[in-house]
């Protein structure tokens, strides 16, 4: 009994690791072949654009977006597994040799435990750092022409203050954590709050104590606009400033968190978002096994009973309910309503738990 229960639990371990990947891999390929075609449909009006260059840069930024549709991967991958055995009656055979639906579950628990321990520690990381590298691809592809900058996600603005006066910064995308900016805006004024001049570059690079405008083009009161190659605009701003108002903290690395934490906290500065993305990264293993315990709890009916349609919805719908509880405590996090670790940690706690009733009284009444 002992060689035929493990030989069920590998093979449904490996039939969910299976289903799980086939979900993951297709919604990868779907993304990346959806923003290729429109990053191609965006460039098509740009002389010579490299078709090498959009692809790598479509592909370098489509990790990021999958990560985030991870638990939905395990939800439908354990939910089509289970009713895949079902179906074949392979969940029949296995309770008649002595089998419980815990004994079904344990293999998919603990393969997507390990995928979300890969997933925070290999897998947030890559993808970050790839999506730092489709920033300055797409820099390179649409900041050919001054004016023709990439949409990275702005408007970003932030404002400084130096002896000369007050500055406003905006800039429609940024990179390397907010370090390099493009399709920069600048507009200055005296310690009067009197308005002096606006400031237009294609890219803004922040040194020691000074912005360095690529590009630029200076309209000043009562004269001519003038072109400027490299403008130097002095500033008090520190990079750890610039990172708070600039980067978010899904582009930082789960290794380098901390450390963002720690940076934020001695400027003086906000750290609820770091925090929260910290938290969330290290509840991600539950949170992927909590959905392999909503999957079980609506997909381990056998078919002769019926309702198969009915147990997809409601498990679409619980993956549904927990993605929109997940987006209300995040954003009672950042308005600093809510501690980040509850933040992160009461969807999976919400998913885990009704999760493990609903099958705790399928099973045992």
């Amino acid at each position: 009994m002992s060689i035929l229960g493990g030989t069920l639990v590998r093979y449904f371990g490996l039939r969910f690791l299976s289903a799980a990947m086939l979900v993951f891999a297709g919604i990868f390929l779907l993304v990346g072949l959806l923003d290729y075609i429109e990053l191609m449909r965006r460039s098509s009006d740009i002389p010579n654009v490299s078709a090498i260059l959009v692809a790598k840069t479509s592909f370098y930024r489509v990790p990021q977006v999958t990560e985030r549709v991870m638990p939905f991967c395990i939800l439908i991958g354990a939910m089509s597994s289970y009713l895949n055995l079902s179906r074949r009656l392979e969940l029949v055979i296995a309770r008649s040799a002595g089998m419980s639906a815990w004994q079904f579950i344990s293999p998919a628990l603990v393969v997507s435990f390990v995928l979300g321990i890969i997933a925070t520690t290999i897998y947030n990381p890559l993808a970050a750092v790839l999506d730092e590298k489709s920033k300055r691809y797409e820099a390179e592809l649409f900041g050919q022409t001054q004016g023709r900058v990439v949409d990275g996600g702005g408007p970003h603005w932030v404002s400084q203050k130096t002896a000369e006066g007050q500055a406003i910064i905006n800039a429609n995308a940024s990179r390397d954590q907010g370090i390099s900016l493009t399709g920069v805006t600048v507009f200055t004024y005296d310690n009067d709050n009197h308005f002096k001049q606006r400031i237009e570059a294609r890219a803004a690079e922040l040194e020691p104590g000074i912005w360095r405008l690529i590009d630029a083009r200076v309209y000043a009161l009562g004269a001519l606009p003038v072109n400027v190659p490299d403008y130097r605009l002095k500033t008090s701003l520190t990079p750890e400033q610039v990172r708070e108002s600039f980067a978010t903290p899904e582009t930082v690395p789960f290794w380098e968190l901390p450390q963002y934490i720690n940076i934020a906290e001695h400027a003086g500065l906000v750290a609820a978002g770091y925090r929260l993305q910290f938290q969330k990264l290290l509840a991600r293993p539950f949170l992927l096994a909590a959905m392999v315990f909503l999957a079980a709890a609506v997909s381990l009916r056998f078919f002769r009973f019926g309702g198969v349609q009915k147990m997809v919805l409601s498990g679409v719908a619980a993956g549904f309910l927990l993605y929109v509880l997940s987006k209300v405590t995040d954003d009672m996090s950042k308005a600093e309503l809510m501690h980040p670790v509850a933040a992160a940690w009461l969807p999976v706690l919400a998913g885990g738990l009704t999760g493990f009733i609903a099958l705790l009284y399928q099973e045992d009444g």
